[in-house]
């Protein structure tokens, strides 16, 4: 069993910055990416970036220049630092997990952004 913990969010002003975690625990191999998605009341949840096991990246065209994604390969552990903040980025925003047969999502952190 796999299990996936998020942590970081929270308020935070327009322009502030925020740094969210997903760790992974458990039975984890062959992992082929992790990655961070968002979802805001009444939308559909959305990628928002991706990390591969070799290291490629992907964001969406939304947070591209403002958002980081990065990981801990030995702590199984995956990082969205998010600068820059508007009110738009106000989501739920979760962690997924993908390998060789699974896929994982987290429980969720909510992060919002407002004055």
């Amino acid at each position: 069993q796999v299990q996936l913990v998020e942590s970081g969010g929270g308020l935070v002003q327009p322009g502030g910055s925020l740094r969210l975690s997903c760790a992974a625990s458990g039975s984890i191999f062959s992992i082929s990416a992790m990655n961070w998605y968002r979802q805001a009341p009444g939308k559909q949840r959305e990628l928002v970036a991706g990390i591969t096991s070799g290291g490629r990246r992907n964001y969406a065209d939304s947070v591209k220049g403002r958002f980081t994604i990065s990981r801990d390969s030995a702590k199984n552990t995956v990082y969205l630092q998010m600068n820059d903040l508007e009110s738009e980025d106000t989501a739920v925003y979760y962690c997924r997990l993908l390998g060789n047969g699974y896929d994982y999502w987290g429980q969720g952190t909510q992060v919002t952004v407002s004055s």
